[in-house]
C-alpha cells in the first residue's frame, strides 16, 4: 500500500509473515509473527498515572525474567565508551525541566580477558547536580563532587551504624 505520489511511503509485505513501514523511502519498521523491530526514535506520550510501558513475563520457572538488554553495538569499542544512560527529568517550580537522576554505565577498559565497567548515579542537591555514587574497576566513591551531605549507614534498629557528618 503506497500512501503518496513518489511511492516511497508504503507498508509492504515482501516475505510470509512480515510486515514492513517505510517512510521517505526508509524501513522504519518491521513485524513478524514474534517480533517488532523500529529503526527510530520512539516517543510514548500520555496524560494519565498509568504505566507509559509495561513488560510482563508469564515464564513460570525460577529464571530471571523479564530481562531488558541494553546492547551498544559498536564496530570500534573504545575504553571510556558510554554503554547507557538513563535520564530522569521534572519540572523545578519554575516550570524548567530538570535531569533530577542520571544512571549511566561506561566501558572503562574493552581489552579482551580484562574487560571493566563503571557505573555512576548522579542526583540534585541544593540546585547542583553531584556525583552520588561512582563504581569503577578499582574503588566505589560516595559523593564524588563532594556535596554537603552527611553519610549514613543503618543497621537492625540501630539509626548510626556509621554515620560521617559533612
Amino acid at each position: 500500500i503506497d500512501f503518496d505520489d513518489d511511492a516511497d511511503t508504503s507498508i509492504s509485505s515482501n516475505t510470509d509473515d512480515t510486515l514492513v513501514v517505510e517512510v521517505g523511502g526508509n524501513t522504519l519498521a518491521t513485524a513478524t509473527a514474534t517480533s517488532l523491530t523500529i529503526n527510530d526514535g520512539v516517543t510514548i506520550t500520555t496524560a494519565d498515572v498509568n504505566p507509559q510501558l509495561t513488560i510482563i513475563s508469564t515464564e513460570a520457572g525460577g529464571s530471571q525474567a523479564p530481562i531488558i538488554d541494553i546492547y551498544r553495538n559498536s564496530s570500534s569499542p573504545a575504553d571510556g565508551d558510554v554503554l547507557g544512560q538513563l535520564d530522569y527529568y521534572g519540572e523545578n517550580s519554575a516550570g524548567e525541566k530538570i535531569e533530577y537522576v542520571r544512571v549511566r554505565s561506561a566501558i572503562e577498559d574493552v581489552t579482551d580477558g580484562d574487560e571493566g565497567s563503571a557505573y555512576a548515579i548522579t542526583t540534585y542537591t541544593a540546585g547542583s547536580q553531584y556525583g552520588r555514587l561512582n563504581i569503577n574497576e578499582t574503588e566505589t566513591i560516595f559523593n564524588q563532587n563532594s556535596a554537603d551531605v552527611d553519610f549514613r549507614v543503618e543497621g537492625n534498629g540501630i539509626d548510626d551504624v556509621l554515620h560521617v557528618n559533612a
